[in-house]
Parts: structure tokens; sequence; C-alpha cells
């Protein structure tokens, strides 16, 4: 197996233009098969709740679920790194609950790094407590010059990696140059970037909504376990021995 990595090689993976892949992911088994597949990161994000656990929004995640999972990927990822989202009520409510919630995460969760919406303030002090940080923006109706402010105002407070949102073919590129730590790409983002991550049900069409979708992804998992499960509700009432046992 190949060795774990780190942030240094992720920014020299920047370095040598290189791009760096990211799934997002809540699970010990898929961050297994990512990590076999050899992405370069794990992001443990708090979308959680309305991806998985079916809350109707993403911010009622609280810190003690997201050690859960946190916890569980790290179980699966032995090479790549992982991320633990901070949620939004620590988040929200002051730097003391963010930094707090940061170092349980790195402490606890086994995270390599937290990501947090970019507040330099916060950024600054949860690096300073000893947690690097994969710090998120958005680009959303920005120029291109403010969104370069911003990177470098996150860089200069210590973030290792950027999370760049709605980054757009302009403010993109511009961003990527003007730091030296690694742009990824969430929502919104493309290859102009240093790299993307992509939400792991999305790549394998893992949810009920991708049996009848339409849009391409990488694969369809929906389809599959729906003919599995139709498979085995037939055996089952047809008094036949059932397959794997």
């Amino acid at each position: 197996m190949e060795d774990k990595l780190t942030i240094s090689a992720l920014r020299q993976m920047k370095r040598d233009g290189r791009k760096i892949v990211g799934v997002v992911a809540w699970d010990t088994e898929i961050a297994r098969i990512a990590d076999r597949a050899g992405v370069d990161f794990i992001s443990v994000g708090d979308s959680v709740g309305l991806n998985l656990w079916g809350h109707a929004t993403d911010t009622e995640v609280t810190v003690e679920e997201m050690l859960i999972v946190c916890k569980a990927v790290r179980r699966g990822a032995k090479r790549a790194l992982v991320s633990c989202d901070i949620p939004n009520g620590p988040a929200q409510t002051g730097t003391e609950a963010a930094v707090s919630a940061a170092v349980r995460f790195a402490k606890e969760g086994g995270a390599d790094m937290v990501k947090v919406l970019g507040d330099p303030s916060v950024v600054k002090a949860i690096v300073r407590a000893g947690v690097p940080v994969f710090a998120e923006f958005h680009g959303e109706q920005l120029p291109a010059e403010k969104l370069v402010e911003e990177a470098k105002r996150l860089e200069d407070s210590g973030a290792s990696l950027l999370d760049f949102r709605h980054s757009g073919p302009v403010a993109g590129p511009a961003v990527v140059r003007a730091v030296s730590i690694p742009v990824i790409g969430g929502l919104g983002g493309g290859p102009w970037l240093d790299g993307r991550v992509r939400l792991a049900h999305t790549a394998i069409g893992y949810a009920a909504k991708w049996i009848d979708s339409k849009t391409e992804t990488y694969g369809n998992a929906a389809k599959l376990s729906l003919a599995a499960f139709r498979a085995l509700v037939d055996d089952v009432r047809s008094g036949r021995q059932i397959k794997g046992g």
C-alpha cells in the first residue's frame, strides 16, 4: 500500500500541475473503496444530514454526529487525507466553539484537517490550536479581484487548502495563480482549479432520485439496488433460497 498522503504532498501536486481528487463520504465502506481507487482526500461533509439521514437542511447536524461519521471514514481511509466539516452550530456560535470542534475532530475523530467557512480570524485560531484548515469560500456575484483578495487573506491566515465554490472560468484561474496552496472546487467548480471534490453518492448514483434521473454520472447504484431488492423479494415470496448465505 502507498504511504499515507500529507498536506505537503498536495501542495507539491499543485506545483507539479497534478490534479487533486477528493470525494465527500460518510461511512467506512465508501471510504475504503474511494481510498483503493486512489482519491487524495475524503471530505466528511456536514451535508450528511441532508443527503444520508433525510434531514430537511444540512444545518441540523451536531458536532457529536459529525464525530461519528468522521471516525467511520477514518477507519476506512488508509492513504487518503481525511477532512471533517465543522457544522453550522459551532461555526456560527463563535471562534471558541469552532476551535473546540476542530480539536475534537482531530484528536477524537482522526481528521487530518477540518473544513470551515472562510472567516480568516476563525481559520487563524484553529491553525494556532494545531489543526490544519480547509477553508471554504464562495464566488457568486463577486468580481475576480475581490475573490483573489479573499483567497490571499485565507492563505495568510494559515489555511492549507481552499474549497472555492462556484469559482467560474475567470475567477477560478486567477485565484489558483494568486495563492500557493491548492484550490479545490466543490459545487460549481471546473477543470481550471487545482482539483475537484465530488459527492461520492452522486458519483455512484446512490440515492433514490437516480432511479429515474436522466443525468449522467459515473455509476448507478440506485438502479442496481432496486433490481437486487426486487430479485430478493421474488426469491423469498417464491420459496427459493436467497443469495449470499
